[in-house]
């Protein structure tokens, strides 16, 4: 009787298949922009069609953030920013506004409310200017906790990554038209330096595109990244030690070294073609951003294409995407900052 790994060695290795690898990817493509549009309901919160860019046209946007807001400074960040009469206090930033105490009932304000004024939240959005409707809607009635909710998201992200990661092992895709060679600017150090400093120009990028935006008056949704940001220091964990990672390395394995990569021998055309896709399909995917969102996100999603188009290299672009993720929370969400950072 032979032994297991004798007769493992004897198993041919899978044919290449990359017609067949081409349409799974087709296929997870469908399902992760799927899923994608299903869960903008959870930031609109009635799931129509470009709720977040109507909540955006009535509402007064809001640029300063007070520090700690997302638990940096141990600060509870509904339970801030007035003082006991229901007026902002004067060290707090403007737009901000009482919110619905998470244990009161029927949106009720929280103890140390003002009892002579109405105890809705619908009542205060009246009477004075308030942070976008579509962050209200996410922190007051959310349909899980912020550490729940990041790690539904690395668990589904996950998900497709193993099913495209089995799909590519069971056709035999070679492993350098996915970005993984021996090379050093493909795996090593090399690749890790290039990642970081490509990320840092995508973050400015973004910043710079997200000043444009406000300055032109289409700012573009806030809300996802506002319903993400963690609470505290377990929660800021989970967020740069899990779902992060996660999503970095399941979104560039989709859109930039499947779809780029490999779809390219598929089909025999030219990367740049399929940059030019994935990089569409990319933006439709985060469409919980509004419509400006949407167009940021292409840009972002064609550049880190065009990195793994000249690199060649998945360790390059998973580095620039998760630091371009990491600093858009740390920033905004965790010290709180303006976005961008300098209006």
């Amino acid at each position: 009787m032979s032994p297991p790994l004798a007769v493992a060695q004897t198993l041919p290795a899978p044919e290449t298949d990359l017609a067949g690898f081409a349409w799974l990817v087709a296929a997870v493509l469908a399902g992760f922009l799927i899923l994608a549009r299903l869960s903008q309901g959870v930031v609109d919160g009635d799931g129509d069609d470009g709720a977040s860019s109507d909540h955006r046209e009535d509402a007064t946007p809001e640029r300063p953030r007070p520090a700690g807001r997302s638990g940096f400074d141990g600060r509870d960040p509904v339970a801030t920013g007035r003082n006991a009469a229901g007026e902002p206090d004067d060290g707090d930033a403007q737009g901000s506004s009482p919110v619905a105490h998470p244990l009161a009932p029927d949106g009720a304000l929280e103890p140390n409310g003002d009892a002579d004024r109405p105890g809705t939240v619908e009542d205060d959005r009246a009477r004075e200017p308030l942070e976008p409707a579509v962050a209200h809607d996410a922190r007051e009635d959310p349909a899980m906790s912020p550490g729940l909710l990041l790690l539904n998201v690395a668990l589904t992200q996950g998900l497709f990554g193993a099913i495209l990661a089995g799909g590519a092992w069971y056709f035999g895709v070679p492993l350098d038209v996915l970005g993984v060679s021996g090379d050093p600017l493909s795996t090593g150090l090399p690749a890790v330096a290039v990642g970081v400093g490509f990320g840092l120009v995508l973050w400015v990028g973004n910043e710079l595109a997200s000043g444009l935006a406000a300055a032109s008056g289409a700012d573009y949704d806030e809300g996802l990244r506002e319903l993400l940001a963690p609470e505290g220091v377990r929660g800021w964990g989970l967020l740069l030690g899990a779902t992060l990672p996660t999503i970095a390395v399941v979104e560039e394995f989709i859109f930039r070294a499947a779809v780029v990569g490999a779809v390219t021998p598929a089909l025999d055309a030219s990367p740049w073609l399929l940059a030019v896709v994935s990089s569409a399909a990319f933006a439709l995917g985060h469409g919980a951003q509004g419509r400006v969102g949407v167009l940021v996100t292409g840009g972002l999603g064609f550049a880190l294409a065009a990195g793994f188009v000249l690199t060649e290299s998945l360790l390059m672009v998973v580095v620039a995407h998760y630091l371009v993720n990491a600093l858009e929370f740390l920033v905004h969400e965790g010290l709180g900052l303006p976005d961008p950072v300098w209006s």
